[in-house]
């Protein structure tokens, strides 16, 4: 794990992700939609170390496929946050910006490991 960089920074974002919702869900009392973006936010790097451990290479591909799309949905709460004026524009950039990196080199990881496997 510690060698892996989509590990890293999955696990980094998830600490983010964490913080935030301590902090969002004491500020704003919300409980609802801050408990969504907990639970897809820190699913993306709990099934990046399991696509870490993955037993074969389609399941390396179908764990990762699983953090791409709990990355999306976590934009998606980020951007229905933002739509709704329940986070601020700064806390919505960085949050969004992390995770729009960190689904990039998901995809990356995701096609690579593809056109590795398709070519052997």
């Amino acid at each position: 794990m510690s060698e892996s960089i989509v590990g890293k920074e999955s696990f980094e974002f998830a600490i983010h992700i964490v913080n935030f919702y301590k902090k969002f869900s004491v500020e704003k009392k919300e409980y609802i939609l801050s408990k969504q973006i907990l639970r897809s936010g820190t699913s993306i790097g709990a099934n990046v170390r399991e696509a870490l451990n993955a037993q074969s290479k389609m399941d390396f591909i179908h764990k990762l496929s699983i953090s791409q799309k709990e990355c999306d949905e976590t934009i998606y709460w980020l951007e229905l946050l933002f739509a709704t004026q329940y986070i601020s524009k700064e806390e919505f950039e960085n949050l969004k910006n992390q995770a729009s990196q960190l689904l990039k080199i998901i995809r990356s990881i995701i096609i690579t490991t593809k056109n590795k496997t398709h070519n052997l």
